[in-house]
């Protein structure tokens, strides 16, 4: 779905496409430096990371592994409900693995804080974070982010994976809803 698609539903275009995918070029380069000799293991979060995954995973090259794990602490509200859930865990054994959290965005850091947490508890031999957006902010508690697509305003936003209840995930790029969508 384009962003002239649903004009009527957003205040304002933050991103296209062709902008979030050079910023995953320019992170995806990073990686291949900082992970030269290694295969990292790249750790999505359902369901909003699945396009920024698909398109990172793509355009590294370097052999990289790829897992899903599904967390949340959004209901189909706008605001973070604070509390974590884990929908759906790692295949995966982390232990003495190369970790790359691979997420859409981090608003308060609550659950990205937690699932860094998780994650480092089960023997990973590191694990680093990578998100296409990051509120500054929004956030509640510090979260040391290595690699950071686009720092945005404190709104909320849609698109690239992003949803209001499930809807515009497909949205080739990120706009911010427009108050009446979701009020």
């Amino acid at each position: 779905m384009e962003l002239s698609d649903i004009e009527s539903d957003l205040t304002s275009v933050l991103y296209t496409e062709e902008q979030i995918h050079a910023a995953i070029a320019e992170v995806a380069r990073a990686v291949e430096v900082d992970y030269a000799g290694r295969e990292p293991l790249l750790v999505g979060v359902l369901k909003g990371a699945v396009m920024v995954m698909a398109d990172f995973a793509r355009e590294l090259k370097l052999n990289a592994q790829m897992d899903w794990m599904a967390v949340s602490s959004y209901g189909s509200g706008t605001k973070s409900s604070g509390v974590v859930r884990i929908l759906k865990d790692l295949d995966t054994d982390l232990h003495g693995r190369d970790v790359i959290i691979v997420e859409d965005i981090i608003d308060s850091g609550l659950t990205l804080s937690w699932l860094l947490e998780n994650l480092k508890s089960r023997g990973a031999a590191s694990v680093e974070i990578f998100a296409l957006l990051r509120k500054p902010e929004a956030a509640k508690v510090h979260v040391d982010v290595k690699y950071v697509g686009f720092e945005i305003p404190n709104e909320f936003v849609v698109g690239y994976g992003l949803d209001f209840a499930e809807k515009y995930r497909n949205l080739r790029g990120v706009g911010v809803l427009a108050p009446h969508v979701y009020s």
